[in-house]
């Protein structure tokens, strides 16, 4: 029998995870792999059965207490043989003692209720390209690059559980990102990024004080793209970011259930308007 090994994988790996991604029709961007990497460069385990790879999971260690899994992908010849959840064994050892995230697909819950995980929201892709409508009020859209980082951090920090400065410097950084942020009287009201995927763009995070504050972000991320479709994977529990996406027509496309090991980090919800990837929170 040939054998199976469990390592850890490398920057150069994660090219496999982006092509396993799009194969199960995720849509993910096309040089994630570099923030991704730089978020936790030991978590994201490949697993190789003969030394061909068969299985990859991410498990992201955030600060001191919480953790995200992504990337959870047994090769369709290998399914059901017990591959995956040895792979999803060694990243939940990564996480031990932490409140760990996922958006887990609607096949999966079922499994992943049974490791201990509850649904705390539903993120619907919506996707499309937005409408002409103009937001109200004096809003300034200017690049995220004229922001100090620490504000920029400090700001990202109010929308997701612990800091991840080394993640977001490059995710606001990497060729083909466009970062922009919002300001309404002189202070930060929002901030958002879209990013080249295998298929259209993909806008995340995408943060608000307001609906108009979100179409405002939302026109100058479209704009950036020249036209070309967007999705963004927006939290069932915000109503005014459903209402937001149904105004500028954007079609729901996909669903995935936010879940955790423990209750919900307290974080502001309302101000989420999409989520920043499905893989890594």
């Amino acid at each position: 029998m040939a054998e199976y090994e469990i390592t850890t994988a490398g920057i150069r790996d994660m090219a496999r995870f982006l092509e396993w991604a799009d194969e199960e029709q995720w849509n993910p961007g096309k040089l994630d792999h570099l923030p991704f990497h730089a978020a936790d460069p030991r978590g994201f385990f490949l697993g190789r059965l003969g030394g061909e790879p068969v299985a990859s999971v991410s498990a992201v260690r955030y600060g001191t207490d919480f953790g995200f899994i992504g990337f959870y992908i047994a090769r369709p010849p290998v399914r059901g043989q017990g591959y995956g959840i040895q792979a999803w064994r060694a990243a939940m050892k990564h996480l031990d003692g932490r409140n760990v995230g996922l958006d887990g697909v609607i096949d999966q819950q079922d499994n992943y209720r049974k490791s201990g995980f509850r649904t705390a929201w539903t993120h619907v892709r919506y996707a499309g390209v937005p409408g002409g409508e103009e937001p109200a009020g004096d809003i300034t859209v200017v690049d995220a690059g004229s922001v100090p980082f620490d504000r920029l951090a400090s700001y990202d920090r109010r929308f997701f559980p612990a800091r991840r400065d080394a993640f977001l410097s490059l995710w606001v950084g990497v060729p083909g990102h466009t970062a922009l942020v919002a300001l309404r009287d002189g202070e930060l009201s929002g901030f958002g990024v879209v990013r080249p995927a295998e298929s259209g763009a993909r806008v995340g995070p995408l943060y608000a004080a307001s609906d108009d504050i979100a179409l405002a972000l939302l026109n100058g991320l479209s704009a950036a793209q020249e036209g070309a479709p967007v999705a963004l994977d927006v939290p069932d529990v915000n109503t005014a970011a459903v209402r937001l996406m149904e105004r500028l027509e954007l079609e729901p496309t996909f669903e995935c259930a936010r879940m955790y090991t423990s209750d919900a980090p307290d974080i502001d919800l309302a101000g989420i308007f999409a989520a920043t990837t499905i893989e890594l929170g």
